[in-house]
């Protein structure tokens, strides 16, 4: 029956043609990014790096290729993804009140819990389908047309720098924890939704959530870096760039396959998983003692 009821929340999405707005806004970015990068990849890249031009030697002739362009696209896209997860997941319970199908849901043999499993996973699947998408385009479409080569990102006053064969997989790496930094988006704004009657105040409340978070993790304010910048899902959701930083030997040559803090990277999943599984109990514990009134 869960599987039945999930096939079925998959069709409401995939019918919706606003669905496909996420998949065409996504498409129209990085097409734009990779144009700019192709007509005048340079001048990026000096604004990109004008702290830590004063520092080291940049070669910037080598540095835009596919790998490079790809981590330009997830620095742009994964700020405004959670909008479009928003979009859809905000929807899932809401969209039922506000049409009176509710009711008719909660009378089909099947738990409210197995109802609220069915349609976060109905929301996962989505996330994962539209990151698909956009490594197909940000990934493989960029290494069609710049080519391949050594990946160079920046972190504040440093660089690192990965050889072509020890890059791809830092890629897939990073599109999963992507995944799972979005699943939470979803989790949360499904949890707005069961609080709702209608579609718009769960996603504008998770928008809101994330954008005063992200401000407050801009702020680097101290108080905030104490106590409230460790704990938010924002900060953690952004764990994928940790992917991207490598060890260095004594002489500064990268070591291959290595990551620089990878500590962190498993804190940071635990942390998105703990935000996950929170939403996600809450939406279930409200969903089941509600009155469906419509």
């Amino acid at each position: 029956m869960f599987f039945a009821i999930l096939r079925i929340e998959l069709f409401k999405i995939f019918k919706r043609p606003r669905t496909f707005i996420s998949f065409g806004a996504i498409a129209i970015i990085v097409l734009l990014v990779q144009l700019a990068l192709k007509v005048n990849g340079k001048d990026f890249i000096e604004l990109y790096t004008d702290s830590q031009s004063d520092t080291f030697y940049i070669p910037y002739d080598k540095m835009v290729n596919g790998y490079f362009v790809c981590v330009a696209v997830l620095h742009m896209i994964l700020i405004h993804v959670p909008l479009l997860i928003a979009l859809i997941a905000g929807d899932m319970i809401s969209g039922e009140a506000n049409l009176g199908t509710l009711r008719l849901l909660g009378s089909k043999p099947v738990t409210r819990t197995e109802l609220i499993l069915a349609k976060f996973s109905a929301s996962s699947v989505y996330v994962i389908l539209l990151l698909i998408w956009m490594a197909f385009l940000a990934l493989f479409g960029s290494i069609l047309l710049f080519g391949k080569g050594d990946l160079v990102v920046f972190k504040e006053m440093d660089w690192h720098q990965m050889n072509d064969y020890d890059v791809l997989w830092r890629f897939f790496a990073a599109f999963i924890f992507a995944a799972l930094a979005l699943t939470t988006i979803a989790a949360m704004a499904m949890m707005f939704s069961v609080f709702s009657e209608n579609s718009l105040g769960p996603i504008v409340a998770t928008v809101c959530v994330v954008i005063v978070f992200t401000i407050i993790q801009q702020l680097k304010v101290p108080m905030f870096e104490q106590t409230i910048n460790p704990w938010s899902f924002t900060t953690h959701m952004l764990g994928w760039k940790g992917f991207f930083y490598v060890e260095k030997s004594a002489d500064g040559t990268t070591i291959d396959g290595s990551i620089e803090n990878p500590t962190a990277l498993v804190r940071s999943a635990m942390i998105l998983i703990g935000y996950i599984v929170l939403f996600l109990g809450v939406t279930i514990w409200y969903f089941r003692k509600k009155d469906i009134l419509s």
